[in-house]
């Protein structure tokens, strides 16, 4: 007869002796205990296993009291910097900005060599105020030349503004050289190239979301939305439908709701979108930044947002004709982005997370963890959203600020003058300007 396997208590892999716990003490003394109270492995009690669970329970618990908050906490703050004007959306995306970067820089940090290197810190933010300054610069000069160029302290640093941008980086650069040491040149230039990789994927996208908000708040609002709707839709239809893994780096993503969420997300564009339409403070592009939702903007709509008549082909057999704006199928693309190649940027996050073995890039929001966690999409939408109209939906045009550009640029001061005097004369023959205006402004310009 073949032996059996027995397992001896006092044993752990049958040699080295198992510690004794009290329960198992409790019953070679008779001890009243019941065997049903301990565990068939012998090591944790059900009573134990219980305050472990429950403990386990009110953990998560709090954990969606707090995420709860701070979900509904988030989402009215957005829509009050919303709604108090393009400036103040402004500032929270730059506000956004630093954190992220401050988040992402932090995964590499050594503390040990940073107080050996402290110069190395320090660069880290000058490159972000200098790579800020460049990036602003450019939107704000683009946007407001008719106020830039005609301001005499002002115009050097909008002319120059490159050339400025460019030696302040230079001189960053030779300081960084310059702070190079024996024993830590892996170290600093790590460093040097992580700030670079956290400039681009953050600040450069950043900066052309913020170029969105110019042009309209449609343009900033509605991508941002569809990325947040497509996450919960992606979550609801993956506990629903999930059963095929999409991708390795992130298990818990399902093909079904990949594509359910896809769908869910394209609905919801359409609806979302006849609503924003309908506002011109979304449509409008920013003529005055002191504007809020409830002084309104003013301005002649893009032809996007005008319903224009439809008809399905002659073979439907249906000669109904439907008027439909073309920012409606604008908004599918939009919405098929969002849902397909934006969630690749929480992956590549994802990516980045497993190598540094970190859970969350900070702790920047209580319960959702750092900012660049809920931000790892919008970046990448933003600057899709930047493209994507300036290839199809904007109406390129003269504008004031081009055109007092070319003269400063492109003309002496002498013609300067002369085209003064001859807008001078045309604006009179127009009725604009009374005969009084036009002799004080002709008698006070100078002589050629």
């Amino acid at each position: 007869m073949a032996k059996s396997k027995v397992q001896f208590p006092h044993k752990l892999n049958g040699n080295a002796p198992k510690k004794r716990t009290a329960s198992s003490s409790n019953e070679s003394e008779g001890s009243p205990v019941r065997t049903k109270d301990v565990k068939t492995n012998g090591t944790i009690p059900a009573q134990q296993q219980l305050q472990i669970q429950q403990s386990e329970y009110e953990k998560k618990k709090q954990t969606f009291i707090t995420r709860t908050i701070w979900t509904l906490a988030m989402i009215a703050g957005f829509f009050f910097f919303m709604f108090s004007g393009h400036v103040y959306i402004l500032f929270l995306e730059t506000a956004i900005q630093i954190i992220c970067f401050k988040e992402v820089i932090n995964i590499a940090q050594v503390p040990t060599k940073q107080r050996e290197l402290p110069l190395t810190r320090s660069l880290n933010w000058y490159f972000l105020a200098i790579t800020m300054y460049f990036l602003y610069g450019e939107s704000v000069i683009y946007y407001f030349k008719h106020i830039l160029l005609v301001d005499k302290v002002l115009l050097p640093l909008a002319t120059h503004h490159r050339f400025i941008s460019f030696m302040m980086y230079i001189l960053g650069f030779v300081f960084f050289v310059g702070s190079l040491k024996k024993n830590h040149y892996r170290f600093q230039f790590t460093q040097f190239a992580w700030t670079h990789m956290a400039l681009y994927f953050i600040v450069v996208q950043a900066h052309f979301a913020m170029n969105n908000v110019f042009e309209g708040m449609i343009w900033m609002f509605l991508p941002a939305s569809l990325v947040i709707t497509n996450d919960i839709f992606a979550y609801i239809c993956g506990i629903t439908f999930g059963r095929t893994q999409l991708i390795k780096i992130s298990p818990k993503k399902t093909v079904e709701g990949f594509v359910g969420a896809w769908i869910c997300t394209v609905i919801f564009g359409f609806l979302l979108t006849n609503i924003l339409m309908r506002s011109k403070y979304f449509i409008c592009p920013v003529t005055d930044l002191g504007a809020n939702f409830w002084t309104g903007l003013d301005c002649v709509p893009n032809p996007v947002f005008q319903a224009q008549p439809w008809q399905l082909p002659v073979w439907t057999g249906v000669t109904k004709t439907f008027w439909i704006a073309p920012i409606q199928g604008h908004v599918m693309v939009f919405a098929t982005f969002a849902s397909l190649i934006a969630p690749f940027g929480g992956f590549f996050a994802s990516g980045l997370k497993r190598t540094f073995n970190i859970k969350d890039f900070g702790d920047s929001i209580p319960g959702h963890g750092g900012m660049t966690d809920r931000m790892d999409c919008q970046f990448i939408m933003g600057l899709f959203a930047y493209m994507y109209y300036q290839s199809f939906i904007a109406v390129y045009k003269t504008t004031v600020g081009s055109v007092i550009e070319s003269a400063i640029v492109g003309l002496t001061l002498e013609e300067q003058v002369e085209v003064v005097r001859g807008l001078s004369k045309y604006l009179y023959n127009q009725g604009v300007l009374t005969d009084k205006a036009l002799s004080a402004l002709t008698k006070q310009l100078p002589r050629r």
